[in-house]
C-alpha cells in the first residue's frame, strides 16, 4: 500500500468518517456507476443515521427476509 495523498491521522474516527462522506458527495453519481435514485437513496439513509432513526434490522431477520426471497 503506497503512502496517503494527505496525512489524516490526526483527525478522530468521527472526521475521519466525515470527509469519507465529503470525498464520496463530490463524486458525479455517473462517475461511480449509481443512478440518480440509488444515489438519493443513499443520502436519505445517510440523513435517517444523522438524525437518529433506526440503524435497520438485526441481521438474521434480513437474511431470513432474503432467503425467503424478500428484500
Amino acid at each position: 500500500m503506497s503512502a496517503p495523498i494527505f496525512d489524516f491521522s490526526h483527525l478522530t474516527p468521527e472526521e475521519r468518517i466525515e470527509l469519507a462522506e465529503q470525498l464520496w458527495d463530490s463524486l458525479d453519481v455517473r462517475a461511480v456507476g449509481l443512478t440518480a435514485e440509488e444515489a438519493t437513496e443513499l443520502r436519505r439513509r445517510r440523513a435517517a443515521l444523522a438524525g437518529g432513526e433506526t440503524l435497520g434490522e438485526p441481521w438474521r431477520q434480513a437474511l431470513d427476509e432474503l432467503e425467503r426471497g424478500g428484500a
